[in-house]
C-alpha cells in the first residue's frame, strides 16, 4: 500500500513521542505550508529563467492600460510553480486514503491543464485572447459537472463504499431528488437555517461555484500580486472551516454538519497558502512572473471545490467578495455594451474599463494602491466569514 511521507513517518518507532506529531492534522498542515513555501522559493528563479529562455512572455492588449505595455514580455505561466508546490507538498503530508483531497487535487490540476492550453496559445499564436471562450467554458463545465456529480453523493457519506451504496439507492429510487441533510445549503450567521438542495440542485450549485470561482479569480488576475494574496487569505480561511467540519467535537459545538474526512483539506489549504506566498515573492510589483491562466483557473477551481465540500458556498461568496465583484463588473460591462449597441446602435460602458481594478486605474489610482486596498478588503471579508463560525 502506498503511503505519503507523513503516513510513513507514523510507522517509524511509534513508541517514540516525536513521530506521534505526524498523526495531527494541524502539524501536517504547518509542514505542508512550509514545504510548499520552500519549494516555491527554491525553484522560483529556475522556473522564471526557463520561461524566459523559452520566450514565454505575456502579451499585452494594445487597447488596455498604457502603463502596462512595459510589462509585455514578462514571463507568464508561472502558475506552474504554484501547482508543483501545492501538489508535491500535499502528496507528502496528507492521508492518501482521503477522497476529498484527491478530488480537490484532480479539479485543481484539471483546471490548470485548461489554463495551460490557453496560455500556450497566447504565447505560440501571439494572440492575447488565447483559447476560445466557449471551448474554455466547455472543458471547465465538464470537469465541474464530474466533480459535482461525485460530491453530491460523497459529502453525505464516510467512504467511497458508502458513496457507491448511496448512488445505488439513488438509481433504484428512479433518480429521486433527495440527499441527506449534510448536503444542504448552509446559510451563515443562522444556527439552524439550511435549505435542501436535492441531487440536481446540489450538482447545479456545485458546478456554478467551481466554474464561477475559477473564472472570477482569472478576471481578478490583472495586476501584480492582486489575485494571489486574496487566494491565500480565502484558502486559509476555508482551511479553518475544513478543520471544523471534519471534527466531531468542533462541528457539534459550532452547530455545523460533521463531514468525515474534510479535516484533511486543511493540509491542502495550507499547501495552497505556502505556495501562494512563495509565488507572491516573485509576483509582487514589479512582477518578475505572472501566474497566467494555468494558475488563476486552477486556484479558483480549488477554492470552489473546498467550499463545496465544507458546505460553505455562501461564505466563499462573502470572503471572496473581491473575486465576485470583479467577475460581475465584467459581466455587467459586456452585457450593457451589447444591449446598448443593439438598442441605440452604439455600445456604451458602465465602467471606464473592466474588470473593476482597471476602472480604478483609469480613475487615477496607482497599481499598488489598487492591489493593497483590494487585499485589505479581502482581509476584512475573510474576518466576517470566519466570524460566522461563532455568530450563529
Amino acid at each position: 500500500m502506498l503511503l505519503s511521507l507523513a503516513q510513513w513517518l507514523q510507522t517509524l518507532s511509534p513508541e517514540l513521542g516525536f513521530f506521534r506529531v505526524f498523526q495531527y492534522i494541524t502539524f501536517r498542515a504547518v509542514m505542508a505550508a512550509l514545504t510548499a513555501l520552500l519549494i516555491g522559493l527554491a525553484f522560483g528563479p529556475m522556473v522564471i529563467r526557463r520561461l524566459t529562455a523559452l520566450k514565454i512572455g505575456q502579451p499585452i492588449r494594445q487597447y488596455g492600460i498604457q502603463e502596462h505595455l512595459a510589462k509585455s514580455g514578462t514571463p507568464t505561466m508561472g502558475g506552474v510553480l504554484i501547482l508543483i508546490s501545492v501538489t508535491v507538498s500535499t502528496l507528502l503530508w496528507f492521508d492518501w486514503t482521503n477522497r476529498f483531497v484527491w478530488i480537490t487535487l484532480i479539479v485543481t490540476l484539471g483546471f490548470g491543464a485548461i489554463g495551460w492550453v490557453d496560455d500556450w496559445r497566447k504565447v505560440v499564436d501571439k494572440n492575447p485572447e488565447g483559447m476560445r471562450s466557449r471551448d474554455k467554458f466547455l472543458w471547465q463545465s465538464v470537469i465541474g459537472l464530474l466533480a459535482a456529480f461525485y460530491l453530491a453523493f460523497s459529502v453525505s457519506e464516510t467512504s467511497n463504499l458508502r458513496v457507491l451504496e448511496l448512488f445505488g439507492r439513488w438509481l433504484q429510487s428512479g433518480f429521486s431528488n433527495n440527499l441527506p441533510p449534510a448536503a444542504d445549503l448552509i446559510v451563515p450567521f443562522f444556527k439552524t437555517v439550511s435549505y435542501p438542495l436535492g441531487v440536481y440542485g446540489f450538482i447545479t450549485l456545485t458546478w456554478f461555484v467551481i466554474v464561477g470561482a475559477s473564472n472570477a479569480v482569472n478576471f481578478t488576475d490583472g495586476l501584480d500580486g492582486l489575485a494571489i494574496m486574496p487566494v491565500v487569505m480565502v484558502g486559509s480561511a476555508l482551511g479553518v472551516f475544513a478543520y471544523v467540519t471534519g471534527s466531531v467535537v468542533y462541528s457539534k459545538y459550532l452547530l455545523y454538519p460533521y463531514i468525515p474526512g474534510t479535516g484533511e483539506l486543511l493540509v491542502f489549504c495550507a499547501a495552497l497558502a505556502g505556495a501562494g506566498l512563495a509565488f507572491l515573492w516573485f509576483n509582487t510589483h514589479p512582477a518578475q512572473v505572472f501566474m497566467g491562466d494555468v494558475g488563476a483557473l486552477s486556484l479558483g477551481g480549488a477554492l470552489g471545490t473546498v467550499a463545496v465540500i465544507t458546505r460553505q458556498e455562501i461564505v466563499l461568496g462573502i470572503m471572496g467578495g473581491v473575486f465576485v465583484v470583479e467577475a460581475l463588473s465584467v459581466m455587467l460591462q459586456v452585457g450593457w455594451f451589447k444591449y446598448t449597441r443593439k438598442r441605440y446602435g452604439e455600445g456604451r460602458r458602465i465602467l471606464k474599463m473592466a474588470p473593476l481594478h482597471h476602472h480604478f486605474e483609469k480613475s487615477g489610482w496607482k497599481e499598488t494602491q489598487v492591489v493593497v486596498r483590494f487585499w485589505i478588503i479581502t482581509m476584512l471579508l475573510c474576518l466576517i466569514g470566519l466570524a460566522s463560525l461563532k455568530l450563529r
